[in-house]
């Protein structure tokens, strides 16, 4: 049986230096805490910490995880193999599915803590991609919904294919943004979404569309025009997280360009920037942002991690922000591969969320005044010209207009951070974003 490890590690420093300028002895070396598991299926794919107890939750092939925070077992919650078929849908616990049945192996894709109602959301790669309600304390299932075409979240029968952000209210419901690939079928999952997160797990309405009429729906398909162009299109979601008014994700979607001097197309990855108004029930604020960063002269395109966290003291004097501004640390590596994952050299890159958040303003402005073209990759059916997006905009709900894609607050001009990198000029609904500092 394979063996696999978890490792949480305290990052060590060879030397500090004090106030004074004094270099300080290195601290003594502190052993590795590990907890290892035995199962045939290999690894685990997700962890969360609660941060109000320090438990740890670990999201693997058939088990979900509760660890103390000393990675001691207190809980196993076991969510797999069973007998399935991808190609069954609605899946076979709706309905009988003519596909041969195999057992297969439960993935876990999402793992999230539901503060607010003390659950675990733990959703996996069997049947068509249904969660589970976990209570935090004993991994008791709360509820499993799963006769919906809602309760469906995803297809992709691999890890790092989902990412959800939890929004909440004091006063009601709260909501679960779902961005997820969809492999190339597009009719049955919305690439992004947000959802109902009922206060009853076993409710009729958990995991149901925030908005739901004959004609919109708080979701973003991906046109089936687009998978004729690029067979295997998709938009794989890297990181998501929530700031202000807004949902973001950070995204690496394929492109066709034409290399310089040469009339044909090829197909690379790029790294974008998703952003969404929290409280914008049709998706008519989504916007993109191209991402990226460069360090002598070498580009940083493909987007391999990401994490929010504030600046702190230190690290605001350096960038002249406040220790309370929204820091975003990424890693890429190095070019724009035709493949989403590169062995190539890497770089750790950092922006400024507000300074993106000002890129965006400034695009969105320029699209209003009909610069440039709605660039969006997921709409290839046609390259729409800012001046048309405004008048065309009840054919389009996802595009700008008068109405659409504004910013959900007014976003104070501040000293640009960024830097060109002899880029295009970014179309409507994008605009390119470089770090002030590569690391």
């Amino acid at each position: 049986m394979w063996k696999w490890t978890c490792l949480v590690s305290h990052l060590l420093l060879s030397t500090t230096v004090s106030p004074l300028g004094r270099q300080q002895p290195p601290h003594p070396k502190r052993p590795f805490i590990t907890f290892t598991g035995e199962q045939a299926e290999g690894n685990f794919n997700h962890l969360v910490v609660d941060e109000r107890t320090g438990h740890i939750y670990l999201g693997a092939v058939n088990r979900i995880y509760k660890l103390s925070s000393d990675l001691k077992v207190l809980v196993t919650h076991e969510t797999g193999p069973d007998d399935d078929n991808p190609k069954c849908y609605p899946p076979r616990i709706v309905q009988t599915c003519n596909e041969p049945l195999t057992p297969t192996n439960n993935i876990n894709k999402m793992l999230l803590i539901d503060y607010k109602e003390n659950r675990l959301i733990a959703c996996g790669s069997l049947y068509q991609g249904i969660c589970k309600l976990l209570r935090l304390d004993d991994l008791f299932k709360l509820g499993e919904p799963f006769h919906k075409k809602e309760h469906y979240l995803s297809g992709v029968n691999e890890s790092g294919s989902v990412f959800g952000v939890i929004v909440s209210y004091s006063n009601m419901d709260d909501k679960l943004f779902i961005a997820t690939a969809v492999d190339g079928k597009p009719e049955y999952f919305p690439t992004i979404s947000s959802r109902k997160l009922t206060k009853n797990s076993e409710a009729d309405g958990m995991f149901a569309y925030v908005f739901h009429d004959e004609f919109v729906a708080s979701m973003i398909k991906i046109p089936s025009d687009t998978f004729t162009i690029i067979p295997d299109f998709d938009i794989y979601y890297i990181y998501g997280f929530s700031s202000g008014n807004f949902v973001y994700f950070l995204t690496l979607q394929p492109e066709m360009i034409s290399p310089p001097g040469s009339t044909t197309k090829e197909q690379v990855y790029t790294s974008k920037l998703v952003r969404l108004c929290k409280e914008d029930t049709a998706f008519n604020s989504y916007v993109e942002v191209p991402i990226g960063c460069e360090k002598n002269g070498v580009e940083y395109r493909l987007l391999q991690a990401a994490y929010l966290s504030k600046a702190g003291a230190i690290l605001a004097r350096s960038l002249g922000v406040g220790p309370e501004d929204d820091i975003l640390f990424t890693v890429f590596s190095k070019g724009q591969k035709r493949k989403m994952k590169s062995l190539d050299e890497s770089a750790l890159c950092i922006f400024v969320l507000k300074n993106i958040n000002d890129r965006i303003k400034d695009r969105l402005q320029s699209c209003y005044r009909g610069e440039g073209t709605l660039d969006l990759a997921w709409l290839k059916v046609k390259d729409i010209p800012c001046s048309s997006a405004v008048s065309e905009a009840p054919e389009h709900p996802t595009l700008p207009s008068s109405s659409i894609n504004r910013p959900c607050f007014q976003i104070t001009n501040l000293k640009a951070e960024t830097k060109e990198l002899g880029l295009p000029c970014p179309s409507a609904g994008s605009a390119s974003s470089s770090p002030h500092h590569p690391i």
